[in-house]
């Protein structure tokens, strides 16, 4: 056999070279493994280290020009309220009511409202943790499960589900953590003369929790039952009657007028794109789309295709509901507009704006894609949005406080469903990822 000896690099054929790239590639992964595993050993985590490694860029179609990665990390400890012992059932986590809101109280709230020069009329902001899905019906039970567990999870106080009489039964067996009201009805089980009355009577049910509720979920399994979402949208104006069989339409105007945030998704997403009405210049709507229902909004509000290419633009422009840098609405009535709300746009990164910033959240998440991840979302940036208005209300953050519950929510599922992954690879289901936000939510931010 003959040897040929190269004097020199540039005499080394490509083939030799590369093969020395590789085995040095190999050796350092081996070395990197073994001290990651030590580190485990030592009782150490290599995990965390990661999670605040901000330099990532976003891998995403979308082109955005300079990175719009938001820092996940810091927007999360910021707004995730601390564990006090002396806290009793209904205020852990929460903090006091601070003095300006006892102001407030005290003023008067027709004082208040003039002073704010809004049509607020939900008294002042409680800072509780007690989150409401709306949805479930006779086909989808998982979803508004898979919504409130998620809330419950991350540290809300209370989590109820409205859904239909058939669909309690079963999410109730699912948990005795929620709190379940079988009082929703669909078509097949009423007749026409009883839909006035019977809607009447959802949303007085409804009417009496909503006080209590510091953010509302709309979407999650809820169906398409024309009874059930309403199929009647001339009622622009919040003080006229409500129409009868509009159930979940109603609900949403009665959150609106009480000055309830909304986060909304699934079957939710499908109504308001139907009516816009219902979340139309409310800064505290939440909008978290996949990519179908994402493409269905902008061919609705912008009446155009999705552009990946201005992507961030076109994101800003439908948030926002006018113009920006050449996207026009073009749409002649008002209803066409969607503008004031906040879009959580999902994907390979995640994207969110409220039409005047737009920011990016691309750390981690997991090549395993199931079905129920946009269910845990909407229940964890409920909670963190009502986390993101009390330090808003304390003057602690600047942010738009459904930007920073948005971002928070993004970050911390993408982190689970990480840890889930790492454990279950191809066979990861969606409560592998629930199971892991408690985890995921002490790594970054230990009690």
């Amino acid at each position: 056999m003959r040897f040929l000896y190269y004097r020199t690099e540039m005499e080394t054929p490509r083939h030799l070279t590369s093969l020395a790239d590789n085995l040095k590639l190999a050796y350092s992964a081996a070395v990197s493994r073994r001290q990651q595993f030590l580190i485990r050993c030592l009782g150490g985590s290599t995990k965390k280290k990661n999670f605040n490694f901000q330099s990532i860029r976003m891998q995403s179609v979308m082109s955005s020009g300079p990175s719009l990665e938001a820092d996940s990390v810091s927007i999360l400890r910021s707004i995730i309220p601390g564990l006090e012992s002396t806290k009793h059932k209904g205020q852990a986590g929460n903090g006091e009511i601070n003095d300006d809101v006892t102001h407030r109280i005290d003023g008067g709230w027709t004082k208040w409202r003039l002073a704010l020069g809004s049509r607020v009329i939900r008294r002042p902001l409680q800072l509780k943790g007690k989150i409401a899905v709306v949805g479930g019906c006779r086909e989808y039970t998982g979803a508004p499960y898979f919504s409130a567990i998620s809330a419950l999870k991350i540290g809300a106080d209370l989590s109820h589900v409205f859904c239909t009489k058939d669909a309690a039964p079963v999410i109730k067996s699912y948990s005795p953590e929620l709190i379940v009201h079988p009082i929703l009805e669909e078509s097949y089980s009423i007749r026409d003369e009883e839909k006035s009355s019977i809607s009447a009577k959802v949303i007085a049910e409804v009417e009496k929790w909503m006080e209590r509720f510091d953010c509302l979920v709309v979407g999650p399994g809820l169906g398409r039952d024309p009874f059930l979402l309403g199929n009647r949208y001339s009622a622009p104006n919040y003080n006229q009657a409500y129409p009868a069989g509009d159930c979940v339409s109603n609900i949403m105007k009665h959150a609106r007028e009480r000055n309830v945030p909304m986060v909304i998704d699934g079957d939710g997403l499908y109504l308001v794109t139907n009516c816009l009405d219902l979340v139309s210049g409310y800064p505290l709507a939440v909008l978290t789309p996949n990519v179908n229902e994402y493409k269905r909004l902008v061919q609705k509000v912008l009446n155009s295709e999705v552009n990946d290419e201005n992507g961030t633009d076109q994101l800003l422009s439908l948030a926002k509901g006018g113009m920006r840098n050449g996207w026009e609405i073009r749409l002649p009535t008002q209803r066409s507009r969607i503008g004031g709300v906040t879009i959580l746009r999902k994907g390979k990164s995640d994207f969110v704006s409220d039409g005047k910033t737009a920011c990016a959240v691309s750390i981690y998440g997991s090549p395993r894609r199931c079905g129920g991840q946009g269910d845990i979302l909407s229940g964890s940036v409920a909670v963190f949005l009502s986390w993101a208005r009390q330090c808003a209300a304390k003057g602690e953050v600047s942010m738009n406080p459904t930007i920073l519950g948005c971002v928070a929510g993004s970050a911390l599922l993408r982190y689970a469903a990480s840890m889930a992954f790492d454990n279950k690879k191809r066979s990861t289901l969606t409560g592998d990822i629930i199971e892991c936000l408690g985890r995921s939510l002490q790594e970054i931010c230990p009690v």
